[in-house]
């Protein structure tokens, strides 16, 4: 029986790498991709011809076309599209965020995962596939500094309902998974490598890790396939809803 190929956006860390390196354990092809190339050949050098490296930055849509378009024999047939590139920049309010950042954050969470889904479509819809969006409790939950971030996983959400509806009797499958607060590298690159604010933030919690949202979609992957879940939203025991901001003097 030929193995199932699955294309991972962002596999060089997090949740990107736990589902990759899930999917590879359970006998599947997966093609991975990043802009840090050594981080993909590592999971070459663990997993073999099981992996194809596709190594570009999401920004850059010339990059993703020609790398789908180079896709060896056995890895063009695909089964799954997993986009979970994405990252957030900046803790600052509206007023003070740096638009640089807002910017590379819908080029990257937006405009990326769209031109990649709508090169693969095609494949998909062909073999009757799948496709997770990692979105975010962000795209439903507004906090401080969320501003552009929030606004990319809500497009995000929301774009997966869109796919959806518009592939209604195709048999593809489209699930968004919205996880809470996760320990990955995520708060290192929002903070710019701020070490101490990472551990600040995950001190005293049990956090979701990236391996609980790799066994989300290895769940996903095997329910049958009839059965589509639109939605996963997952947080940490220790984390809730926070409550309205009023402020007194205004």
């Amino acid at each position: 029986m030929t193995a199932k190929t699955a294309f991972v956006t962002g596999a060089t860390s997090g949740f990107g790498r736990a589902i990759a390196e899930h999917l590879l354990r359970d006998g599947w092809h997966v093609v991975v991709t990043g802009r840090r190339t050594e981080r993909l050949q590592s999971l070459r050098d663990v997993f073999g011809d099981a992996v194809h490296i596709a190594s570009f930055d999401m920004r850059d849509a010339d990059a993703i076309n020609a790398a789908i378009a180079a896709l060896p024999e056995g890895f063009a047939h695909i089964d799954l599209l997993v986009n979970n590139a994405g990252l957030a920049l900046g803790t600052s309010p509206a007023q003070r965020a740096d638009l640089v950042q807002w910017r590379q954050m819908i080029d990257t969470n937006i405009t990326g995962l769209v031109t990649l889904t709508h090169a693969l479509l095609p494949r998909l819809i062909e073999a009757r596939g799948m496709i997770i969006n990692i979105s975010s409790i962000a795209a439903t939950y507004p906090y401080g500094g969320g501003n552009v971030y929030g606004g990319t996983k809500a497009f995000v959400t929301q774009f997966s309902l869109g796919l959806r509806s518009d592939l209604h009797g195709t048999g593809v499958r489209v699930t968004s998974i919205e996880p809470g607060m996760a320990e990955t590298e995520f708060t290192l690159v929002r903070t710019s490598g701020d070490q101490t604010a990472s551990d600040t933030l995950y001190a005293g919690v049990t956090p979701i890790t990236a391996d609980d949202i790799a066994e989300q979609v290895m769940w996903l992957v095997k329910l049958p396939a009839h059965l589509n879940i639109n939605r996963i939203e997952t947080m940490p025991v220790n984390q809730s809803f926070a409550g309205f901001q009023i402020h007194r003097e205004s």
